[in-house]
């Protein structure tokens, strides 16, 4: 009995679950005839929610076990045909609604292949009898049923972005144009002269709210069931889900081709930058009441509200930018700078009332009553100026670039007036590192830009002296104590000028050293051979003086360029007196073309000194080269003694009272070179000598 009941049972339960399969096929198969009915009489919405309750029992059918049948598959294969017929349909409907007109080029070159552009929208049903409700919620609504809205309303969004919203934004010249026709609105372009290379943000918030409210009326004002037929509660607006699609896109670009260039490029504009502001707030209002926003303010508004930072970092990078275009430029464009040269900037504003009036008030006051202390000899009004020397052209504006920064700075809020303090830094530290790297070829190669380097470092370092100083009392109360100086430069760009001045310095005696080395060393004067080569060598030595005279010529710092001169010379001079002393023995013939070679030294030699334009003031220099030569002076010696005997020259140096230095070193050297028959009176004399 029980093994009865038993199978008896297990009958019946098989008998239920066919019961229940054979019901459910029943349903799946009658929801996709209802399918078909509706989908004929264009009803696609009651079509969409037949499908999905037609997939809705097969999947209960395949889910129970132990029912592998072919009809499943049928049923299966059945309902993918018939959905995919309702996404073609449903797909033609919407090209009827939404009907896009693009450019035969995939990419955005111009302005004028955007022109091509044209956007569609029907804006009547063609037949209203035949559909349920308005026809855009009705193909809308069963695109959501079937879980294709979020993608269809993706690829429009992508291309109303690529084709309407951001040309719109990076061209100036396109403007909308709303044509409407009896059941049709069309979108497209024209094409205006632009006023401005960057148009005003409110420009371009009136192009996109244009743009925007024809879409909301003619195709996203609409609310959707979220998840079809089984959450009705669960609403959704099409204008806020293709706003949670673009908006992101939209507002970047807004931001980067509209709101950067709209920050204004001095202090003084920020005030009228409050439009923007109102502007920004008022475009997005209207985009929140069309349902494409939601929330509190987007990037978009929090980028124009926060204008005093965008400021300070846009100012600081025009800053950095112009200043590295400077150094990059060419440095031989000069100008000429003088003691009563100075960078034209404003005038300061006078310091606040406080503490700093009252500290200037009682300096005043301290000097009045020290004023009959002062020493009657007073110092020239040039005393600590720097001398007249030229410059770069492109140097020149980099001081008053630096200059009118700092002044900047002085009506900035107090985060503005650090960043652009220490933009002013960077300045220095930039041309530090750019400018003998960027321009080193030519430092080492032309001796008149490394002259010009030179003074560009001098004359940096001149200003930075008092560049804080000066500014001092006008910068934020931050940057008081102390903080605002550019002292800390000084040392550093002096040692800039003078190391690129003194390697040109170490070429240019290289190269002396090697027109002296062909002269042979100046031995056996009598071989014409030995004399032409010494004189072509001495020839070419005054030669490349000149030159450089000539290439420094009003160029450098006249006390500078006689030290540079006379260093110089002095090197051929040295070299010269070396060569000659250290020979073993010197004839009569020798010593006359010796002679002679050294006086073109030491008639030409002192014409290389010219660092004045007329020629009239550089006697003055001429005549003082035995102060910058130091061997000057030893030279015209060794020249007395080539022309000299043995007793003139114990003569001259017994009553030559006091005996020079230089004196001395030549006789030295020259005992070594007399004829070996002297040695006896060269004993006498220093015998004679030691004794005195």
């Amino acid at each position: 009995m029980a093994e009865e009941k038993g199978l008896t049972g297990e009958v019946q339960g098989r008998s239920d679950r066919l019961c229940c399969f054979t019901c459910q096929r029943s349903q799946s198969e009658g929801a996709i005839k209802d399918y078909s009915t509706a989908l004929l009489e264009k009803k696609y919405v009651a079509a969409a929610r037949h499908l999905e309750k037609a997939r809705s029992s097969l999947q209960m059918l395949e889910s129970r076990k132990g029912f592998e049948l072919k009809v499943l598959k049928a049923l299966g294969t059945e309902l993918t045909v018939q959905t995919q017929n309702m996404l073609y349909h449903l797909g033609e409907e919407w090209r009827q609604m939404v009907l896009w007109k693009l450019p035969p080029s995939k990419e955005i070159s111009s302005a004028e292949t955007v022109m091509q552009t044209e956007l569609h929208l029907r804006t009547m049903p063609l037949k209203e009898d035949q559909i349920s409700g308005p026809p855009v919620a009705s193909v809308l609504q069963a695109f959501a049923v079937l879980g294709e809205l979020h993608t269809k309303l993706k690829l429009f969004g992508q291309l109303l972005l690529k084709y309407i919203l951001k040309p719109l934004i990076s061209y100036p010249s396109l403007r909308p144009l709303l044509e409407e026709q009896p059941d049709t609105v069309v979108l497209h372009f024209e094409s205006a002269e632009p006023n401005l290379e960057h148009p005003s943000p409110m420009e371009v918030f009136g192009k996109i709210t244009l743009v925007l409210e024809v879409l909301h009326k003619h195709l996203l004002n609409v609310s959707l069931d979220a998840c079809g037929e089984n959450e009705k509660d669960s609403r959704v607006v099409l204008a806020e889900m293709l706003g949670d699609m673009v908006w992101e896109e939209v507002s970047g670009c807004l931001i980067q081709e509209c709101l950067v260039y709209s920050i204004p490029a001095n202090s003084r504009k920020l005030e009228q930058y409050v439009e923007v502001i109102k502007s920004t707030e008022e475009f997005e209002k209207r985009l929140k009441n069309m349902g494409f926003l939601k929330g509190d303010a987007t990037d978009l508004l929090k980028y124009a509200r926060n204008v005093n930072s965008h400021f300070a970092n846009k100012k600081c990078q025009d800053v950095i930018v112009a200043a590295r275009k400077l150094m990059t430029s060419e440095i031989h464009n000069t100008v000429k700078i003088t003691p009563d040269s100075s960078v034209a900037i404003p005038k300061l504003p006078d310091p606040g009332a406080g503490d700093h009036l009252k500290m200037q008030k009682a300096s005043k006051m301290l000097h009045n009553d020290l004023i009959n202390l002062e020493n009657e000899t007073k110092l020239s009004q040039h005393t600590f100026s720097l001398p007249t020397c030229h410059i770069s052209v492109s140097v020149e504006k980099l001081m008053e670039l630096a200059y009118q920064t700092l002044l900047e700075a002085t009506t900035s809020t107090d985060q503005c007036c650090i960043q652009l303090f220490y933009s002013v830094r960077n300045i220095f530290h930039l041309f530090y590192d750019v400018v003998p790297i960027y321009h080193k070829e030519n430092l080492q190669k032309l001796p008149q830009l490394a002259a010009i380097h030179h003074n560009n470092c001098m004359y940096i370092a001149h200003h930075l002296l008092t560049l804080g100083h000066q500014f001092r009392y006008r910068l934020t109360n931050i940057l008081y104590d102390g903080a605002a100086t550019f002292v800390d430069l000084v040392p550093g760009f002096r040692r800039l000028g003078m190391e690129c001045f003194l390697a040109q310095m170490r070429v240019q005696k290289g190269e002396l050293l090697e027109r002296l080395s062909s002269a042979r060393n100046f031995s056996n004067m009598d071989n014409e051979e030995n004399y032409s080569a010494a004189n072509k060598a001495a020839r070419q030595v005054l030669h490349q003086l000149k030159r450089l005279g000539k290439v420094w010529q009003d160029v450098l710092p006249v006390n500078i360029y006689c030290k540079a001169m006379g260093a110089l010379l002095n090197t051929a001079l040295s070299e010269i007196i070396n060569r000659i002393t250290a020979l073993e023995d010197i004839s009569a013939e020798d010593a006359d073309r010796l002679h002679s070679l050294c006086r073109i030294m030491l008639e030409e030699g002192p014409l290389v000194f010219t660092p004045l334009l007329e020629e009239n003031k550089n006697k003055k220099y001429q005549e003082e080269v035995p102060v910058y030569a130091q061997k000057w002076m030893m030279f015209k010696e060794l020249m007395i003694i080539l022309q000299a005997n043995l007793q003139e020259i114990v003569d001259r140096h017994l009553c030559t009272l006091p005996i020079t230095c230089d004196v001395i070193c030549v006789y030295l050297l020259f005992t070594a070179v007399l004829p070996k028959s002297q040695t006896f009176l060269c004993g006498q004399f220093e015998l004679s000598n030691a004794m005195a």
